[in-house]
């Protein structure tokens, strides 16, 4: 089996009524995306909880998914007429066959070397260093497969400046990729927490698949978590939470209650010019620095005054 992938020329005017329409005239999916990707003109655009969210690309494109037996040409005329154009944009056609979609997908997955003793691996894949320290850990439902730069510069802090024993908390723990390699690096005890029940779900099971003990690594909801982990009494030793700048600004006082007297603080999911505010914030409670900087993104650390 084959189908038809239409890709559709437009701008930031017409881009969601085209696409809306693609879709009510059968479209199997409809994808708006930049134009210039993959170019020097590539323009990144970033959402926050809390913000009005962004203008679509001034140069877009739709691209869509049909079978093979529609009228891509009677398509193109109702799109355009519902999005009162005069005259037909300029679209591509090409047929797109049947694969192996589950190989195709992991292949796109393949180890990524955070150090030279920190390794993460896919569970199709064969260890690449079986002397090393490898997270197991398969792309999911939840966010954090090692891959963003914000989780590297994460795991790169965890591995330089562990020392064994301590009390990890890590808040939004997505795939609990960072609670995971926490205790695989040496720690005593990881909690995570996040406000998406799945992504308790997905943390749990890779932990399992790590092989961890459930009493060492434990993941609740914001919910649900039991009072020792959310009180108000320090217990951390290091806190890390690779989130995004507004949400660690509104978390601040609570990040800041759970970390004890001269622990520390790792925050991820900053861009560059979002460091100063978030850095500003948190210095009322901790001696802050700039510990990491990757494709854009910044980490923040902090020790607990």
């Amino acid at each position: 089996m084959s189908w038809i992938s239409l890709t559709i020329e437009t701008d930031a005017a017409h881009a969601e009524i085209l696409s809306d329409a693609l879709l009510e005239l059968g479209a199997l999916s409809a994808d708006i995306h930049d134009a210039a990707a993959g170019t020097e003109r590539e323009q990144p655009l970033f959402g926050e909880p809390g913000e009005l969210p962004e203008k679509i690309w001034p140069a877009a494109e739709i691209t869509a998914l049909f079978n093979t037996d529609a009228d891509v040409s009677t398509v193109m005329q109702a799109a355009a007429q519902a999005a009162e154009l005069i005259s037909l944009p300029i679209y591509h056609l090409a047929e797109v066959p049947e694969q192996d979609w589950v190989r195709l997908s992991q292949a796109q997955f393949t180890p990524i070397q955070i150090s030279s003793r920190l390794w993460i691996v896919p569970s199709w894949h064969q260890i690449p260093d079986p002397a090393a320290v490898s997270l197991i850990l398969d792309p999911g439902l939840a966010f954090g497969t090692g891959s963003h730069p914000t989780t590297q510069l994460c795991l790169a802090w965890l591995d330089e400046n562990l020392r064994g024993g301590e009390d990890v908390l890590d808040y939004g723990c997505g795939s609990g990729i960072l609670a995971i390699a926490a205790l695989k690096l040496g720690a005593g005890h990881a909690v995570g927490i996040d406000i998406d029940p799945q992504a308790v779900v997905a943390s749990r099971d890779n932990a399992l698949r790590n092989q961890l003990d459930q009493m060492k690594a434990e993941f609740y909801t914001a919910h649900s978590a039991p009072q020792a982990a959310v009180a108000t009494a320090a217990w951390a030793d290091v806190v890390v939470a690779n989130i995004l700048a507004n949400p660690l600004i509104v978390l601040a006082p609570l990040l800041m209650s759970m970390t004890r007297k001269g622990g520390c603080i790792v925050l991820s999911g900053i861009l560059r010019d979002q460091a100063e505010e978030v850095e500003r914030i948190y210095r009322q409670w901790f001696e802050m620095r700039i510990a990491g900087e990757r494709e854009g993104w910044v980490l923040l650390t902090g020790t607990r005054k």
